[in-house]
């Protein structure tokens, strides 16, 4: 094996990441994930059990630094709550202009796997999604707002709507318009601008 073992499991990572991303996990073969890593298949192997194994550490992977990604969106807005809101799905839709961009990789994932509910990697994009809507929820309250948990529900509902519709149609001005509603549903909430 590799003197490098840490190199060569984010290396395979890396390239599992970049593959399933942009073609989907189903569409992408082992073999296609070694060669793009430069490893053989064995080594591949070495470092996860089985290709869902590596489907699941592909979601893991992603699940910090998408949460990292839109605290900071938050964080950076400027206003009130609705304005801070508004921005994340503002973000969302500057993101999906991006030739690159193909939606939500756990929720194409869970999509890919809907006959398997029990796969670890669908079980890993339920915990991601749980965990944005606790920290949406606790970044609701600390702005003020009552029932924070409510209104993180339906703001993720929207969220997660958009990011199915823009793959249907390809047109982030699905995800403005869904921000332009989170914003609306806060401002009735909180009574305020």
């Amino acid at each position: 094996m590799p003197r490098d073992s840490k190199g060569t499991r984010d290396r395979i990572l890396d390239a599992a990441n970049r593959l399933f991303y942009a073609e989907g996990i189903r569409a992408v073969s082992v073999d296609a994930i070694a060669e793009k890593a430069g490893v053989t298949k064995r080594t591949l192997y070495y470092h996860f059990k089985s290709k869902d194994e590596l489907i699941t550490a592909y979601l893991e992977s992603r699940d910090q630094p998408n949460l990292k990604l839109f605290a900071k969106w938050f964080e950076e807005a400027e206003g009130g709550l609705a304005a801070k809101i508004e921005a994340l799905f503002r973000n969302l839709a500057k993101s999906a202009r991006h030739p690159r961009w193909k939606g939500c990789g756990f929720l194409r994932t869970a999509a890919e796997l809907a006959n398997m509910p029990g796969h670890p990697a669908v079980q890993v994009g339920a915990a991601h999604k749980h965990r944005f809507e606790v920290w949406l929820a606790e970044a609701i309250a600390a702005e003020g707002a009552g029932n924070a948990a409510q209104l993180a529900r339906h703001i993720v509902l929207l969220m997660d709507g958009a990011f199915s519709t823009m793959l249907i149609h390809r047109d982030p001005a699905y995800v403005e318009a869904a921000g332009d509603a989170a914003a609306a549903l806060v401002r009735a909430q909180t009574g305020r601008r």
